[in-house]
């Protein structure tokens, strides 16, 4: 059985096409082999993970990472499990665990998210202090950069903070 997904024409329709066809790695690396049912699977595993940006105990670091991964640079669309990738294999394949949905605008999901990803993040900070929800808010690239390489970083500045507090008050 083909798994089916969605890529773009020249003309901007999005037809379903074959999964097989988005895998392709111009690295020329051979992986292991996976099943057409694996692949999907993996797909949509990665989708689920956007769920967790709407909840609140969800990590800073992760909530970053994965609206990195759903707001990458557009280049990055077309290479095997971006988010729009992901999209397109999950909305088009029969192996999928959702009914056919056909092709999907990613750009409309996108909008979707983002139009309430202040608030799930806002949501997160609550449990920081007043300091840490400004500095987040004033400079999120930043932070997002120091949680990248550090994903305790926030944690340990909040620690060491409370430890100022503690001995100077």
């Amino acid at each position: 059985m083909r798994q089916f997904a969605s890529i773009p024409d020249r003309h901007g329709i999005t037809p379903c096409t074959r999964v097989e066809d988005t895998l392709n790695d111009e690295s020329g690396d051979e992986g292991p082999e996976f099943t057409e049912e694996e692949v999907v699977r993996l797909h949509w595993w990665l989708l689920q993970k956007v769920r967790l940006l709407s909840n609140e105990n969800t990590p800073l670091a992760d909530k970053f990472e994965i609206v990195r991964w759903v707001f990458t640079d557009p280049v990055r669309d077309t290479r095997p499990f971006s988010f729009v990738n992901c999209l397109r294999v999950v909305s088009c394949s029969p192996l999928s665990h959702l009914p056919f949905l056909g092709s999907l605008d990613p750009q409309e999901v996108r909008d979707w998210i983002g139009a309430r990803l202040r608030r799930w993040i806002e949501a997160t900070l609550q449990q920081y202090p007043d300091w840490v929800r400004q500095e987040v808010m004033a400079n999120p690239e930043w932070v997002a950069e120091c949680l990248a390489r550090n994903p305790q970083w926030l944690n340990e500045e909040v620690r060491r903070h409370s430890v100022r507090q503690d001995l100077f008050s």
